[in-house]
């Protein structure tokens, strides 16, 4: 079975989102972005679901600084989410699989990230055309579905 969760970043301390946001108003020119969240989603494979939630406050996230949830709340923002392409290496994925089986003693689990971008505002589909470019390296990353 795969368990999911997303983690963001509190408010205050969404420094990473801040500044994306402050990218596509003055390096693209995109102004009606009123808001931009970036929640990091974690799936996970061979593993119990006890040690899963375990791990959400121990391995995904840190309670004081994150929010860790099932779902995400989007309303009508526009979403999409980057992951890795297979074959790429993907160390925060590779750390969270390593953190766990330290923690099981047993074996290592199958865990894959995705970055997902939650954007509020009156976006034109050529904004986020540019966005999801501007986000994207396709070298080693795709959108995810």
């Amino acid at each position: 079975m795969v368990y999911r969760v997303y983690v963001e970043k509190k408010d205050k301390l969404a420094y990473e989102a801040k500044s994306l946001k402050s990218e596509l108003i003055n390096l693209l020119g995109i102004k009606n972005i009123e808001n931009l969240r970036i929640v990091n989603r974690y799936d996970a494979e061979n593993i119990t679901e006890e040690l899963f939630n375990y791990s959400i406050g121990t391995v995904f996230s840190e309670p004081q600084l994150d929010i860790a949830t099932s779902e995400i709340e989007t309303g009508d923002a526009t979403v999409f989410a980057v992951e890795y392409l297979p074959g790429q290496y993907d160390q925060r994925a590779d750390s969270a699989a390593q953190c766990i089986q330290i923690i099981s003693q047993g074996n290592r689990p199958t865990i894959r990230t995705a970055k997902v971008y939650v954007l509020s505002g009156a976006l034109t589909d050529e904004q986020i055309a540019a966005i999801k470019k501007h986000v994207i390296n396709a070298v080693e990353s795709r959108e995810a579905s």
